[in-house]
């Protein structure tokens, strides 16, 4: 078993003369129970029980006063054996122990969130390390150039506030190895932005670099596809990486792309700098090679947020001490300011996860529904970009903004009529009676509800428990010009179609059968047609890789929750694709 440490600073600012109680931030952070007659220690660790019965002679032993401090050269490390944890894993001793160059405010906020299970990485959440310049490695950011280095770019006139924080930065970074003096003929301008704080966040303006800079096709995973693979999970951690980009080196020979000019003269980045263009790209191909062994398993990982899920609390320890570990043996470190540990529910990429599924962020529901009436073209854009982020909550979200989008035609006028205003206001409250979308169980009944109009599409998919039907995910889009010119029952089945493209990572591996159910009868008269069209065909033998029924349903029962079943013949699909050479029929199909 590997040992457990925790941090106990001794920090020489007593006044000369002064006692010294070594093992007092163990005694205060632990709060241990102590049983002095038995010779017994326990304490308890998120929920884990920790205990010895022959630890208690050597903690009292490392309990000492120190007297006349005469040199702040103190031991930096305090060593306690044979400390059991009652249920079979974890440490056999405690190691007390901490970098002196942390402030007491650092590692105050380590001791109160990482829990004492994970003491012994204690140096993962050290600002002090996270601060000095990485190594090189093989994943070092490279600037590949299409092109000719672009000119230099101009120097912006700064403000007095923006003098002192460009000042600030100049100073910190060099100081800390991340930047040098440049002499490269190519050199960005920065700029500044303002941080909800009132103070000033410094940008370099990589634009002309980036249109020269040969694009990094790996792709960042998309979030809805990040949050789809906790199922049963009931407990979570999430670790955020501090400094995220400045934890990896610019490629040797590269600095001077990075080059930027300020007024005090010009540098260069040793570390990525946030603005270029392949930074997502490089920064998340580093993490996903670390944690190849792990991925989807029992972590994701989106650029510098960390999940990690379990379904026991036995289990999530040795997880999050695993990626820890991967952690530490990569340079890495995390943000303990930004961590959550041994959670049933946390924010993760603006969704809150739990074991009952994926809820929207409260505060920005807020935020939505705090949202003022639209009085230009720019504010329905703003609206509407920031509505977006969340439509997988709300059934038939695009049928709900067309007159919002209709507001943003190319040469229309501006008119926010009172048909954009109920629309502007049924959305917004859309937002706060939208489900809870549970997490995905492959063993349960799975629903697919489609749902279409002349100009949308819309469906809902859902999976039955013993409490009833439950939404899994929601989806909806815009026809297509081409699209709209469909018959109406070549919509209503590319709806299923699209429906299922949709959600094809759920449906395509599951064992049993899954239901869809549509409310337009049209779809009988395609099953008993003789021949299909092209585009039928098409469809025909996507739908082919899927076991699935169709029943109709009638409309006036789409509302009800618990209507699974219509009055109409469901059918099985199981489409041999030795038939598409021949002819399609409906009963075939």
């Amino acid at each position: 078993m590997n040992p457990l440490p925790c941090s106990s600073p001794i920090i020489p600012n007593s006044p000369k003369g002064e006692d010294v109680i070594l093992g007092y931030y163990f005694l205060y952070h632990f709060n241990p129970i102590i049983d002095w007659k038995n010779g017994l220690i326990t304490y308890n660790s998120s929920g884990i029980n920790f205990s010895s019965s022959n630890a208690l002679a050597t903690a009292v032993n490392s309990v000492a006063l120190v007297h006349e401090l005469k040199t702040p050269s103190l031991p930096s490390s305090i060593h306690i054996p044979s400390i059991i944890p009652s249920q079979g894993y974890g440490p056999s001793s405690l190691e007390v122990q901490w970098d002196g160059e942390e402030e007491p405010e650092e590692i105050d906020t380590v001791l109160k969130v990482v829990p004492p299970a994970y003491h012994q990485y204690f140096d993962v959440f050290s600002k002090v390390k996270a601060e000095k310049l990485p190594p090189h490695r093989a994943c070092d950011h490279h600037i590949e150039l299409e092109g000719l280095l672009p000119p230099g770019g101009v120097i912006y006139l700064l403000s007095n506030q923006e003098s002192e924080t460009l000042q600030a930065y100049i100073s910190e970074n060099v100081e800390k190895g991340f930047i040098r003096l440049s002499s490269s003929s190519t050199v960005a301008p920065v700029l500044f932005v303002k941080k909800n704080d009132g103070g000033l966040h410094l940008c370099v303006d990589y634009l002309k670099l980036n249109a020269v800079t040969r694009k990094n096709r790996y792709l960042v995973p998309p979030m809805d596809q990040l949050l789809t693979i906790f199922n049963s999970s009931t407990i979570f951690s999430k670790i955020a990486l501090c400094g995220a980009y400045h934890l990896l080196r610019i490629k040797e020979g590269d600095e001077h792309s990075t080059s930027f000019r300020t007024k005090y003269g010009s540098d260069e980045y040793f570390v990525m700098p946030f603005g270029l263009t392949n930074a997502p790209a490089s920064f998340q191909n580093f993490v996903n090679d670390i944690f190849a062994e792990f991925l989807d398993i029992f972590v994701v990982v989106y650029l510098d947020d960390i999940m990690v899920f379990s379904s026991s609390k036995n289990e999530h320890v040795k997880h999050a001490a695993s990626v820890l570990q991967i952690l530490r043996e990569n340079d890495l470190f995390a943000k303990a300011s930004k961590c959550v540990f041994h959670a049933s529910s946390v924010e993760y990429l603006g969704y809150v996860v739990s074991s009952n599924g994926l809820k929207m962020d409260s505060s920005k529901v807020q935020q939505i529904l705090n949202w003022p009436q639209p009085k230009n073209i720019k504010d329905p854009q703003s609206f509407l970009g920031f509505a977006n982020f969340y439509h997988c909550f709300i059934k038939n979200y695009s049928k709900k903004i067309t007159s919002l989008t209709s507001l943003l035609k190319k040469d229309s006028p501006f008119i926010f009529n009172e048909e954009a205003l109920s629309q502007f206001q049924i959305l917004k409250e859309a937002f706060t009676t939208a489900p809870i979308l549970s997490n995905f169980n492959p063993s349960l009944p799975n629903i697919v509800e489609t749902d279409g109009s002349d100009y949308a599409l819309g469906a809902v998919l859902s999976q039955v428990n013993d409490s009833g039907k439950h939404p899994i995910a929601c989806d909806s889009r815009k026809l297509l010009p081409a699209e709209l010119n469909y018959e109406i029952h070549d919509k209503e089945l590319f709806g299923i179609v699209w429906a299922l493209e949709c959600w094809r990572a759920f449906l395509f591996s599951i064992s049993n059968s899954f239901e869809v159910l549509t409310d337009h009868s049209s779809l009988q008269y395609f099953i008993s047609s003789k021949v299909l069209t092209r585009p039928q065909a098409r469809w025909a033998e996507f739908l082919s890789e899927f076991y699935f029924t169709i029943t109709y349903r009638p409309g006036n029962l789409a509302t009800l929750p618990d209507a699974l079943s219509g009055c109409g013949t469901p059918f099985s699909v199981g489409l041999d694709k030795a038939v598409l050479e021949g002819e399609i029929t409906g009963k075939q199909f």
